[in-house]
């Protein structure tokens, strides 16, 4: 079901504007004009860091403690590599891509003169042996054809260049008609979304903390945006949204992941990347359990995350990572639910009201 077809609310405009972005690691400057657009109005104050970062105040109080909260801007996708003679694209990925989630998928290059669209080719199965139906292919194998007739056709009439980045083409969509949202690059549109809710919910409301929304950059390609802002910030306490690792479907199994979605935003107790701050993970369930929050818990033994390079400002900085359950990520498209969404926005508010100078002093210590 097309969700333009139907009425939307407010949150789901900016799901569908999120979504459809494209913004691959280094490239993101589309989402970030998004998110300029809707934090602006809301913040004390707007800049970014020497990254491309956007770092959005809002209660500004020098006494007060620093609370950061993060999400990262880029998707995993492409980039142009070379144009064969033929006028097919090589590509590098940017990100952690399954070689057969590249295979037959449309894409979108971001070429100098505009748009150019595009699909992974392969090989018809027509001609191929038995035994080689079978095989994935792997992505040296893989080229882009955007029906140019050769080299000088790709790059003098659709403009394109190497280095130029390569974006999954995939709409937003209602998932047949109930809460669940189809689109790309959930990872991490969708905490981009909870930290505009969360702002829009907070609005003229008074915290006992200075709060820091960051959305940041390149952290597909290895936390890099978290790390130049958070020193920027050199904040008290640090939140991570992410999108979780729903494992709720066939062949994945609760040794990989415990999440599912609809069943509320997800804490990790543990990833590959970073170990949250006890008495932070504490705060988080109590104020679940106070407010009737559903909470989940998550132990992966892979995944790597903002919150890691964010821990690790300066002396320390005690961090949590919060996740709203994303089913097929690094792919074309995933699924959410907006019951997650509504509750990662509850359990958030909460949270940042709560994380006044004492309790934070207390996180703080260790005995």
């Amino acid at each position: 079901m097309e969700i333009g077809d139907q009425d939307m609310d407010e949150t789901e405009i900016l799901l569908e504007k999120l979504s459809n972005a494209h913004g691959p690691s280094g490239f993101e400057g589309p989402v970030r004009s998004i998110m300029i657009a809707e934090l602006e109005p809301l913040c004390d104050s707007i800049e970014t860091d020497g990254m491309g970062s956007l770092i959005a105040q809002f209660n500004t109080n020098n006494k007060a403690p620093k609370v950061m909260v993060a999400a990262h801007m880029d998707e995993v996708g492409l980039m142009v590599k070379y144009i064969t003679p033929e006028g097919y694209i090589k590509f590098q990925p940017l990100g952690g891509w399954l070689d057969q989630a590249l295979i037959n998928q449309r894409w979108t290059i971001l070429g100098k003169n505009g748009y150019v669209e595009g699909i992974t080719g392969i090989k018809t199965p027509h001609v191929m042996s038995a035994e080689s139906r079978t095989q994935v292919f792997k992505r040296d194998q893989i080229f882009i054809d955007v029906g140019a007739k050769d080299k000088q056709d790709a790059e003098e009439r659709l403009g394109i260049t190497p280095g130029d980045p390569i974006a999954p083409h995939s709409k937003f969509t209602l998932l047949n008609g109930n809460d669940l949202y189809l689109g790309k690059a959930w990872d991490d549109r969708i905490g981009l979304a909870t930290i505009v809710e969360v702002i829009k919910k907070l609005n003229k409301k008074s915290l006992p903390n200075n709060l820091y929304a960051v959305s940041t950059v390149q952290e597909e390609i290895g936390l890099r945006g978290a790390h130049t802002s958070s020193h920027k910030i050199n904040p008290d306490i640090g939140i991570n949204i992410e999108s979780g690792v729903a494992g709720d479907y066939p062949g994945i199994t609760i040794e990989e992941s415990q999440e599912k979605i609809g069943a509320g935003p997800a804490i990790f107790l543990h990833d590959a990347s970073m170990l949250p701050n006890l008495k932070l993970r504490d705060l988080v369930v109590d104020i679940s359990k106070k407010n009737n929050i559903p909470l989940q818990f998550e132990v992966l033994n892979g995944y790597g995350e903002d919150g890691a390079e964010i821990q690790k400002a300066f002396d320390g900085v005690p961090t949590v990572n919060i996740a709203i359950p994303t089913r097929y990520l690094h792919s074309h498209y995933g699924v959410i639910s907006r019951k997650d969404l509504d509750n990662t926005v509850n359990l958030v508010c909460e949270l940042l009201k709560s994380l006044d100078e004492k309790l934070i002093e207390n996180i703080k210590t260790f005995d």
